[in-house]
């Protein structure tokens, strides 16, 4: 292993509550009302697809769905900046890795202004060597391009590198790219078996 290549949302910072607040908050604006497990059925998709996936589901007419998309990052960026906190064992998983001579990078399927925002918040904005977001690519996770762009910006062979995820489309991602993967479930799912490992917690790692 040459690098470590950390997600984001869910791994380092407990941001998915946040971003189910968020989106129950603002498609209820559009007449869609969302519980918390609906949300989570799209937890690791880029949010503009998990804005397409509603609009499908219960087609709107107004605003149109890139307004929903900004709405949804800009209520989510104002969350993580009044109550983001990191997630436990992040400064010891960021220091094995070192200490293991890995480069440390982020492949994330938020907006880089979300990526931004976080990293500021965590204090974290000087950590990761390469920062990569799934908005630039054509498709997001479960599709590995995100991480074989990591890998690409870092001059690494996806096959050395290890990813860092707690979503399970995140963990696909990673095995599609050929990467090992760890992976950090928010609750027990016998589907994340496809991860070379499965912790609790990033303290266990």
């Amino acid at each position: 292993m040459q690098a470590a290549i950390f997600d984001m949302d869910g791994l380092l910072i407990d941001s998915e509550p946040l971003w189910r607040a968020a989106e129950i908050e603002v498609f209820a604006t559009v007449g869609l009302h969302l519980t918390d497990a609906q949300c989570e059925e799209t937890t690791g998709l880029r949010i503009d697809e998990v804005v397409a996936v509603r609009h499908a589901e219960a087609p709107w007419t107004d605003p149109p769905q890139a307004r929903i998309v900004e709405r949804i990052v800009d209520r989510l960026i104002a969350l993580v900046s009044e109550r983001g906190e990191p997630l436990p064992g992040v400064d010891h998983a960021l220091a094995r890795c070192r200490q293991d001579g890995l480069r440390l990078a982020l492949a994330s399927s938020s907006p880089m202004r979300i990526i931004d925002a976080t990293l500021a918040r965590l204090g974290l904005a000087d950590t990761f060597e390469v920062v990569t977001s799934a908005e630039t690519e054509r498709y997001g996770k479960p599709h590995p391009a995100v991480f074989l762009r990591c890998a690409e910006t870092l001059g690494v062979p996806p096959t050395a590198c290890l990813v860092f995820e707690d979503s399970l489309n995140g963990v696909i991602a990673a095995k599609a790219a050929r990467m090992r993967c760890v992976a950090v479930p928010e609750k027990p799912d016998p589907r994340f078996a496809i991860a070379d490992r499965v912790l609790a917690s990033l303290v266990d790692f």
